[in-house]
């Protein structure tokens, strides 16, 4: 309550009367410190919201407290928005949130949410207080993102609610089925999924095998698995155990999957599929696996013993084998005990991949012939049959011996039914012809008997087949037989001992057309027994038998075999046997009994077993039989005992159905039914065991048929999208055999269909329950629609396809014929530029505008164009490939067709790609239509090449012109061998590599090139040369220079080859000194680009240095060249020769003036060299060419100062078309003379023609004209490095206009112009001559060469000395204040005591050296002379130092030095040069052989009297003894009568000019002659020119004028009129106007035709020029602007000027001053006026 600390506050309470509050207060008091509660009471009237305030008043002001009364409400609390996680469509997601009621009422709520989220609970109650969490499910359908408001309504009329935002997101699933391990090699084309195969798996095992399913997607997928479907319990052989399942987001799931078979060879198919959750897609998985089983076989197939005599036995030994890995229960079907037969191991268990070796016993009984097959019974195989025989023999009875052969032929005969007859009649019938033998020795009936039906052969039956159907277990039999007993099993129940039991009478028939003795084997311990042992029976007679059974003890289990042998009487003795093939065997008779000896209420053995029986027969077509095995197992210690009832299932057929096993051991039963429906039978057999009804085993066995059936995809329909006319389309159609039995099918197309409908495989053969996807092809023939019907056939293994009963399918296929075209996008690819060698891809579109898929053939023809052989290029393979050359472009759509072009020369490339639309005609070829053009290719096959564009000199040879760097570095030649294809040898190495392991490594270039820098004195500045090499191709160019050291293999000290020759010496020297140097070594230039590189050569050894320096150029060409450079001593004079073998340009023969030809020296030296030339050799030449001067030296003498080019200039003029040669020696004052050798070419134009052009300029060295390269720190530069002026007549001038610029922004540079003295002064002039040139700035100037005298080849190099002002400024400084010091010393002296003292001595003060005295010049004398002089001081002798090291001349020595005021050194200039090309032609010659450019010169009549004159002021001069030497050398080659002849011509000629009076008369009328009007125009030179004698057409053109103006005075003719008649005054006048305008016309006419006019006109018109292109050089005009046109007014005509007198131009020429200084008066100035 905000009062003052310590003051009691009374705040009052105003009274405002409420009818629901009260609050009376009195005044309230509140101390510091103290506070108070207040009642307030309140009573509402109505049910409603109540508000108001208390308001408290204070001396400082008043404050208010709100009061508020509420009602009861309802209020709940949930978060405004969840977010649920992201699932898979058709799946679920779920959060929760709480929803809590923070009202004071309980609140029913019902929440409100649209689909696909749900609520729950989706209502309830809450208590005030209370929290519920409410669960949201979120199942989508649709894969999208969902964002909706979900209502909860609350209160008591649900008039409120609460809202809450739900968002949640749906994927859509995919699940990829991924088999585990190596793909299965067994499936075929057509299969459907994934595959899973087990393989081979034993009989009764289970294997389980895991497919992997992936998720990619970022949800959990739930799947289920399906089956196409629900497979027979007996069928089931694929089992999963997962039928549902959740895949994890992004994750794997090993799916396990069983395979357990139960029929042995039985393939088994089925399918899986794994379906996503909504069931969208699925995924199938083929699973497929075979029952393998065991596979015993047994080392014989027969097994005989030969004989034995009676009483005797032998044993043979058996391997019996099991080749498979499963274990194979076997049991021989043979009772030892009672058999002459017996096996050491009857029955057993073979392990997979084992053998076992049985020992067979032969033990006959009676002297007779054995024969017996034995069947040995396999579980889950087919039996296995073993012959067993052999023979007895007796003291009496001696029967043939049976061998294997007479097997062979009994079965023969068995099948021809001859063995129904005995041996003898057999023998009788052969003799007598009604039997004959074949080819296999066995007996046959004559042909005429039997040529109705083949000659049958015995074929062999199926095992299974052959052991049940024996007639015995059965009621069939493969042939009849030919002995037979009338019981074969029999059971004689309980005997008790020892009364035994009843006989059984046994019936013996004989079937035969023979007697037949029947011997059983008997056993005396036996308690079966057979009475009578041995009987004879006649043909097709019975014999009865007594079968007798006699227990031995009680309370036994008894079984047997009974085992009697049949044979042909006639067989007991071999003599009765005539022909070998009539011998029969013996047949076996078998009777199995059985008995007990229990007594009446005596318990039976228990049995003690396992039976392995099967519950289903295999699955065969109806009326086919099918077979099963079944193993009993005997695990008692007790026998066991076994009967089958199978007279109450007749339906199956069993064997054995009694008999006996021995503890340990087993029985083998075969089954076998023959179902006729497809219904399933079922088969109830009674097994009873130890001969009693208690141990009764029921075995249950079920079997079926199963017809074929088919399932067609589509319900039996084939659609085809429409399909290009004579192309084909393909689609898969699924056929399925839906029987549990392997199918064969084929297809049946209507021969009117065949060549529009093909399938493939037309002909297959599916498994049980397998699916098979065809390819099926329709090929249209026409534009039409199609509606083609066939069918499948399908048939069972044994079957024939073309049976009626094979059920058909019928088939209808729909489909449209249509036509279409393919088009290019683009029918023009440029490639542009492909490095040769390398590869260029593009991409092909190919588009497809109708409504059917084409298949489409591409074909490319390859056409290659430029300079080469055209048959050469045509044997070159195809240099474009395309990614694919057949392909398919669906409807309405495109194709995109890799281009890869590979140019393999330089050469261009175009290629038409055509196409062709592929028509399937059968399957092995594919028939192309006409080809279609598509589209052409074109590119152009290149190297990379970069040339030399520029070359500049530093340092030692900046004497050396750019013309002659070019020649010593043979650029030319370079440029020429770079611009060439690269040889297959140079491509060997595509990139620099080190390849080599020798120090000089091997060249595959066959270019070699010098790289001459020069000579350069010892210990100077090294010789630099700058090149410029610029890529002037189209692809990038990677460039490198080599050094031997860059090629070579780094390799250990060891293994290097230590001994090195001289030269791998030098060049190791060179390279470990860094003589020479290249920077940079490589580089990379894109085209067009430039980049200079620097060659160094250093002058640090006396010696001339060669290294071998590759260039390469990365896939192109390498040239090796020879970087030579030489170092001579200081002081000593050489002249460096170029080349000693200069060949001069050919001349042509009969020239009246052939050319001047320059021979270039440079002087390497630090010191002048003097050369001379003697005249011998060319006076040799010429004596032999008839006294000719074919070689003439104009200047065989000469001087070249050091580190500059000299020229000697040649004049070659040969007599006859033919090579001249001459070998000049060039002497050298003080040095080494050179020997070159000199030729020259003759040639006849008359007869080479237009063929050899030897007159023009194009010299094969063509150096750049403009400036590129720029020295480190160059301060100015020349816009053209060359000029090259061509050919040009003699008396022309040329003009050229370049300029020299200043790029530095503030260094002004003065420069100096030396063009030469003597010849080159006279016909080169540079303007100007010397000047500065301002920062940024640049100077015109003009170079001007007058051609005079006779015609030449003129090339002159240039130098323009460039300094520094700065610099010059400084060294004036430094000058100034040298020659004043020097002057004061030279003046002042110092006199010392010393010298007081030293006067009256006679020595003199010692001199002063250079290095202690302040002068710059050692030699100068000294101020004060004495008459002696000392000797130097004697010093100790110091050896020479050899030259120091680049690092040791880095750092001066400077111990014992004095300092002394050396004199300031000039700056160094920069020499720029500029080298001008030209050659002059005689008028006559230019005529001939440029008549065309004639009119572009412009001819000066007087430069001839300028030659005379310039060659005169030279000679006297002495500065070029030229015209002297060349008249000496003329004079030298005449004769002494030619001489003399001359000398009285000229004396004559001369006398009589001295004494023609008219020639001096006429020579003073020429000087009296009044100064022309014109002669203003002279210049101050030509003043002492005019006193001369006027040229001819000066002195015809006007007559002498008293004025020196422009016109002529009216009044010039007066006094040549005054003689005449008077005319009238006004006629005068006209007259003389009209005289007066005719003499002004014949004035301007004359004065048009004077060659000082024109010469005039030249200079005005050049100055104009050059005036325009300087003001463009500096921005002023811009000559490539857009003209403007502007109107003038109409001209008016002058007064006194006719209307028909042409108007008239004039344009006044005013010379600019060059110096401001002069007049600036215009009176002063000359004005000329030109009017045209």
């Amino acid at each position: 309550m905000g009062a003052g600390a310590g003051v009691p506050q009374t705040p009052g309470l105003e009274e405002r009367r409420r009818p629901n509050a009260e609050a009376a207060l009195p005044p309230i008091v509140l101390s510091p410190g103290m506070s108070l509660t207040l009642p307030i009471v309140f009573r509402p009237l109505e049910k409603r919201e109540y508000e108001d305030c208390i308001c408290f008043e204070k001396p400082e002001g008043e404050f208010s407290v709100a009061l508020r009364a509420t009602l009861p409400r309802h209020a709940l609390l949930c978060p405004d928005t969840l977010q649920l996680p992201t699932c898979a469509a058709y799946h679920f997601s779920e959060a929760t949130f709480p929803l809590r009621n923070v009202g004071d009422l309980i609140t029913i709520f019902i929440w409100e949410v649209p689909s696909p989220f749900h609520l729950v609970p989706t209502s309830g109650l809450l208590e005030p207080g209370a929290v519920c969490t409410v669960k949201v499910l979120f199942q989508p359908q649709v894969a999208l993102a969902y964002d909706v408001m979900a209502t909860c309504r609350f209160g008591d009329d649900e008039e409120q609610n609460r809202m809450i935002q739900l968002r949640a997101s749906a994927k859509y699933l995919h699940l990829v089925v991924k088999v585990l391990g190596e793909p299965c090699e067994d499936v075929g084309p057509g299969g459907i999924g994934d595959v899973l195969c087990f393989g081979a798996v034993a009989v009764g095992t289970t294997i389980e095998a895991k497919v992997e399913i992936c998720n990619p997607s970022t949800v959990s997928a739930p799947f289920r698995i399906e089956r196409a479907r629900e497979p027979l319990p007996q069928d089931n052989t694929f089992t999963c155990p997962i039928s549902r399942a959740v895949v994890p987001a992004r994750g794997k799931l090993l799916l396990p999957v069983r395979f357990s078979p139960q029929t042995v060879g039985v393939q088994s198919v089925d399918y899986f599929s794994v379906v996503p959750a909504g069931g969208l897609t699925r995924a199938v998985l083929k699973v497929m696996g075979s029952c393998k089983g065991p596979l015993v076989c047994l080392s014989q197939s027969a097994l005989g013993f030969n004989w034995l005599l009676l009483g005797e036995r032998s044993a043979q030994s058996l391997e019996i084998s099991n080749i498979s890995d499963v274990p194979a229960h076997y049991q021989f079907d043979l009772d030892g005990r009672d058999s002459v037969f017996s096996v050491d191991h009857p029955c057993g268990v073979l392990e997979g991949q084992a053998s076992l070796s049985l020992m067979v016993t032969f033990r006959p009984s009676h002297p007779i012939i054995y024969y017996r097959r034995v069947a040995c019974l396999v579980h889950h195989q087919d039996p296995l049959f073993l012959d067993l025989f052999g023979t007895c023999h007796s003291d009496t009875a001696k029967p043939p011996i049976l061998g294997p052969q007479h097997l062979a032929w009994y079965r023969t005969h068995v099948a021809r039914g001859l063995t129904f007859y005995p041996p003898d009649i057999l023998g009788t019938m052969l003799q007598e012809g009604k039997l004959q033998v074949d080819h296999s020795k066995a007996l046959r009936l004559p042909p005429q008997a039997s040529k109705d039906s083949p000659l049958e052969t015995y074929t062999p039956v199926d095992a299974m087949t052959e052991y049940l159907h024996d007639g015995v277990s059965s009621d069939l039999a493969m042939f009849p037989p030919h002995v037979s007993i009338s019981i074969q099993e029999f059971d004689f129940g309980c005997c008790l001992p020892p009364r035994g039991a009843q006989p059984l009478p046994l019936c013996v028939t004989n079937h035969t057309k023979g007697t037949v003795a029947v011997a059983w084997t008997q056993r005396p311990e036996r308690p079966f027994q057979v009475a009578p042992t041995t009987c004879d029976i006649p043909p097709l007679k019975s014999t009865a038998f007594r079968v007798t059974f006699q227990p031995p003890q009680p309370n036994a289990l008894y079984a047997a075999e009974l085992e009697g042998f049949a044979y042909y009487k006639v067989l007991r003795h071999y003599s009765n046997v005539e022909e070998d093939v009539t011998l029969c065997p013996s047949w076996c008779l078998t009777l199995r009994l059985q008995a007990h000896t229990f007594e009446p209420g005596q318990q039976h053995f228990i049995p003690a077993y396992i039976l392995d029986a099967p519950q289903t027969f295999p699955v065969v077509d109806v009326g086919t039989s099918t077979y099963r095995s079944a193993l009993l197992q005997n695990t008692g210690p007790s026998p066991l005992t076994f009967t089958m009832d199978s007279d109450s299932c007749p339906s199956v057929t069993v064997k054995p159905r009694s008999g006996y096993i021995v503890p340990g051991a087993h029985q083998i039963f075969l089954f076998s039914t023959q179902p006729m429906d497809a219904t399933p039978q079922q088969h109830k057999l009674a097994l009873q065991l130890n001969a009693c009804p208690q141990y009764t085993q029921e075995i249950s066995l079920e079997s079926s048929a199963d017809p074929p059936r088919l399932l067609l995809e589509g319900d039996g329909r084939l659609y085809f999208k429409p399909t290009c006319v004579g192309a084909s389309s393909t689609r898969l159609f699924t056929i399925k055999n839906c029987s549990r039995l392997p199918l064969y099918f084929g297809w049946r197309i209507q021969p009117a269909d065949g060549k529009v409908l093909a399938v493939k495989p037309s002909t297959g053969f599916l498994q049980p329950n397998e699916a098979l996807a065809q390819t099926w092809t329709f090929t249209p023939r026409e534009e039409t629609r199609y509606l083609l019907h066939t069918w499948v056939s399908v048939w069972r293994e044994n079957a024939a396809p073309t049976s009626p009963k094979s059920p058909r399918y019928l088939l209808r296929v729909i489909g449209e014929g249509a036509l279409g075209a393919i088009r290019a996008q683009e029918e023009q690819l440029d490639l542009g530029n492909i490095l040769v060698g390398s590869l260029q891809r593009c991409d092909l579109v190919l588009l497809n505008d109708g409504i059917c898929s084409l298949n489409y053939v591409l074909s490319v023809e390859q056409t290659i164009t430029g300079p080469c052989d055209p048959e050469e290029v045509l044997d070159d393979p195809l240099a474009l490939e395309l990614g694919h050359y057949e392909g398919r472009i669906p409807a309405r759509s495109k194709a995109i067709v890799q281009v890869t072009a590979s140019p393999t020369r330089q050469l261009h490339y175009t290629w038409a790609i055509s196409y062709a639309i592929a028509t399937p005609q059968d399957a092995t070829r594919i028939v192309r239509a006409t080809t279609v053009p598509l589209c052409h290719v074109g590119a152009t096959g290149v190297y990379p090449t970069i040339s030399i564009t520029d070359v500049c000199a530093a340092g030692s040879a900046s004497g050396i012109s750019k013309l002659h760097l070019w020649r010593l570095f043979c650029l030319d030649t370079l440029n020429q061998y770079l611009a060439r294809e690269p040889t297959p040898v140079e491509l060997t190495y595509s990139v620099p590599t080190r390849h080599s392991a020798h120090p000089v490594p091997p060249v595959h270039t066959p270019v070699l090139l010098d790289f001459d820098f020069g000579a350069a004195p010892l210990d100077s500045a090294p010789s630099m040369v700058i090149l410029m090499l610029e890529n002037q191709g189209t692809v990038p160019a990677d460039w490198a220079f080599l050094f031997p050291a860059d090629q070579k293999i780094d390799m250990e000290h060891w293994a290097e080859d230590v001994e090195l020759g001289p030269c791998e010496l030098h060049h190791m020297r060179v390279q470990d000194n860094q003589l020479f140097d290249v920077s940079p070594r490589a580089g990379h230039l894109l085209p067009g680009q430039e980049q200079p590189v620097q060659l160094m050569h250093r002058h640090d050894f006396l010696s001339t240095d060669c290294l071998p320096v590759l260039l390469k150029v990365s896939h192109g060409r390498e040239v090796l060249l020879n970087f030579v450079g030489m170092t001579v001593q200081r002081g000593q004079p050489y002249l460096h020769i170029t080349t000693t073998r200069h060949v001069f340009t050919p001349v042509a023969i009969g020239s009246p003036s052939p050319p001047k030809q320059v021979y270039e020296l440079y002087n390497g030296g630090s010191v002048p060299v003097c050369y001379e030339i003697p005249p011998e050799p060319m006076q040799r030449i010429c004596e032999e060419n008839f006294q000719h001067p074919v070689f003439v030296c104009l200047n065989p003498k000469g001087q070249i100062g050091p580190g500059t080019m000299g020229h000697i200039e040649w004049v070659f003029s040969p007599l006859e078309a033919r090579t001249y040669s001459v070998d000049v020696s060039i002497h050298v004052a003080g040095g080494e003379s050179a020997l070159v050798t000199f030729q020259g070419i003759g040639y006849d134009p008359h007869i080479t023609g237009d063929t050899a052009r030897f007159d023009t300029v194009s010299s094969p060295l063509v150096t750049p004209g403009s400036s590129k390269l720029t020295l480190p720190g160059q301060a100015a530069f020349l816009s053209q490095s060359r000029i090259c002026l061509g050919n040009i007549p003699v008396y022309s001038k040329t003009s050229r206009l370049f300029f020299l610029n200043n790029p530095s922004e503030d260094q002004p540079l003065s420069f100096t112009w030396h063009v030469g003295t003597g010849h080159n002064s006279a016909l080169l002039k540079i303007s100007p001559e010397r000047g500065s040139v301002l920062p940024g700035d640049s100077v015109p100037c003009i170079l001007t060469l007058q051609a005079l005298g006779t015609a030449a080849f003129y090339t002159v190099d240039l130098v323009c000395e460039v300094f520094s002002q700065q610099a010059l400024a400084t060294y004036e400084a430094a000058l100034q204040a040298w020659e004043a010091e020097r002057a004061r010393q030279a003046t002042e002296f110092t006199i010392t005591e010393r010298d007081l003292e030293a006067q009256g001595g006679p020595e003199p003060p010692a001199p002063k050296s250079a290095s202690s005295s302040g002068l710059g010049r050692p030699h100068e004398p000294p101020a004060v002379s004495y008459k002696f002089k000392t000797l130097p001081p004697i010093e100790t002798l110091r050896a020479p130092h050899p030259p120091a090291s680049r690092s040791q001349r880095g750092h001066p020595r400077s111990q014992g030095a004095d300092v002394w005021w050396a004199r300031p050194e000039p700056p160094q200039p920069l020499l720029l040069h500029l080298g001008m090309t030209a050659r002059f032609h005689a008028i006559d010659d230019f005529l001939a052989s440029f008549s065309d450019d004639f009119p572009k010169h412009f001819l000066c009549r007087p430069l001839k009297e300028l030659a005379e004159g310039a060659e005169a002021t030279a000679g006297r001069r002495g500065q070029g003894a030229t015209g002297t030497e060349c008249v000496l050398l003329a004079l030298a080659g005449s004769s002494e009568q030619e001489q003399q002849v001359v000398m009285d011509l000229l004396a004559m000629v001369i006398r009589g000019l001295l004494e023609d009076t008219r020639f001096h008369e006429a020579v003073s009328q020429g000087l009296a002659e009044p100064t022309p009007y014109f002669c203003q125009l002279r210049s101050e030179e030509s003043a002492p020119r005019a006193a001369g004698p006027p040229s001819l057409g000066s002195a015809s053109a006007a007559p002498p004028s008293p004025g020196s103006g422009t016109t002529v005075e009216p009044g010039a003719g007066e006094e040549e009129e005054q003689g005449g008649p008077e005319v009238p005054q006004d006629l005068q006048e006209s007259l003389g106007e009209i005289l007066h305008r005719e003499q002004v016309q014949e004035q301007k006419e004359a004065i048009a035709r004077l060659p000082a006019f024109r010469t005039l006109a030249e200079l005005v018109l050049e100055n104009t020029l050059q005036n325009i292109l300087h003001e463009a050089s500096r921005g002023e005009v811009v000559l490539t602007a857009r003209p403007r046109v502007i109107a003038l007014p109409p001209a008016t005509p002058r007064r006194g000027t006719s209307p028909s007198t042409p108007s008239q131009k004039s344009m006044t020429v005013g010379a600019r001053p060059e110096d401001p200084s002069q007049s600036k008066d215009p009176e002063d100035q000359p004005l000329i006026t030109l009017t045209f």
